[in-house]
Formats: structure tokens, sequence, C-alpha cells
């Protein structure tokens, strides 16, 4: 008798999760990298929160570059500078290039300089502060038209009875001259006898003005040239 032989079984019919399931098999699988992405987050914040402020600045103008003394000052010899408040130099506070632009250095001013009325002699003679400036007419009024403003001199005063000059000033400072006697190649603008016969302004401590006022009528002043 002959072998029967059974049709193959019909295949199974597969049956999609339903879509809760699906949505929660989803999230399991991407759990790692939504921890890193809630993690990185975190961290974000965390760095945000401990980040300290931006500090607080004031502007103050200084001197754009080196700037020689007797200068006047141009837009380009002055900029702008942020400074912490507790180290701005009173009377440093920026108001525009306007407020100093025209003055004139009465010191040489290093780049970065805060450019505060000490430095400037604006549009009167002025020396750093406390100092006085002091009119100081040399025996040899030419030695004048030699020195430049910001040079640093001891004023040495000798006469016949005194003997070997003697030191009234020491490292006084040169200041630019006043506008009224022009600008030439030394100090003292001009050329000649009124070149020569012209005072040197000196920038000197109050006692050693009251020094050189007594030995100006007594004893021929010189200037030596000091570091």
């Amino acid at each position: 008798m002959p072998r029967r032989v059974l049709p193959p079984p019909p295949p199974l019919s597969v049956r999609r999760p339903p879509w809760r399931r699906r949505l929660r098999i989803l999230l399991w699988r991407a759990r790692v990298p939504f921890a890193a992405v809630a993690l990185g987050l975190a961290a974000a914040v965390a760095v945000g929160e401990l980040r300290p402020a931006p500090p607080v600045t004031v502007d103050v103008l200084v001197a754009a570059h080196d700037v020689p003394a007797g200068t006047v000052l141009t837009d380009a010899d002055v900029r702008t500078a942020a400074v912490p408040p507790d180290t701005a130099v009173a009377g440093a506070q920026a108001t525009g290039h306007a407020s100093v632009v025209g003055q004139r250095t009465a010191v040489p001013v290093p780049a970065g300089l805060p450019l505060v009325p000490g430095v400037l002699a604006g549009g009167r003679l002025a020396g750093p502060p406390g100092t006085v400036v002091a009119a100081v007419r040399l025996a040899d009024g030419a030695v004048a038209t030699l020195l430049q403003p910001g040079d640093r001199v001891d004023v040495l005063a000798a006469s016949a009875q005194a003997g070997p000059g003697s030191a009234v000033a020491r490292g006084a400072l040169v200041l630019p001259a006043p506008a009224t006697q022009g600008r030439g190649s030394g100090l003292l603008g001009g050329s000649g006898e009124a070149s020569a016969s012209a005072p040197l302004m000196l920038a000197v401590q109050p006692e050693e003005a009251a020094a050189l006022a007594g030995a100006a009528g007594t004893a021929d002043l010189s200037a030596v040239v000091v570091p």
C-alpha cells in the first residue's frame, strides 16, 4: 500500500507587537545615547553656574606708543584701555580722545601709561606731582638750546667766593618750553641771542626752588645732564 504524503503546514503568521511595546523597545535600545546627552547637558549647566562673572572694568586713556616729552598729542598717540577699577589712576578715566589731544607731554610717556594730569603740561607749565616749576637762567644760555624735554640735570652754582660749584638741585626734570617761546631744534625755539637768554624751565623739589632762587643772584649756574 503506497504511503500517503502529507502537504506541508501553512506558514505561521507573524504578529506585530502593539505600538506601545515597540516604543518601549526603542526607548530601551536608546537608553545609553539618551543618558550621555543628559549627562552632557548637566555638565554644561554646572560649568556655566561655576564660571565667574566677567570682571568689572573701566576705560582709561593711555599712550598708544612711547611718547617723548614735549610732544603735542594727536589722536594716533592715544588709545583706550580697559582696566580694573581699583587699578585705575585718578584722573585717567576716558572721556574721549579730545580731552587730551592737543596737550603736550611734560615727561616721557611709555606705551600703556595712563595719560593723567601729572604727565601732561596742558596749557600751563607743570611738573610731576610733588614738584614745582623753576625758571633757571644758566651762565651759558646756549647750553639750554641743547637740552630736550625729559632730560634730567643737576644744577651747579659756582662763584669766585665759594670756589668749586655745589649742587643746588639734583635730577631736575627739563620741561617743555612755553609755546610763546616757539619750538626749535633744541628745548628753546628760535635762534641767536633771544634763545640763548631764555630761561630753562625745570621741575624741582620745593626746597630746591628756594636754593635756586638764592643762588641765582650770587653765583653762576650750570647744568649737568644725569641719567
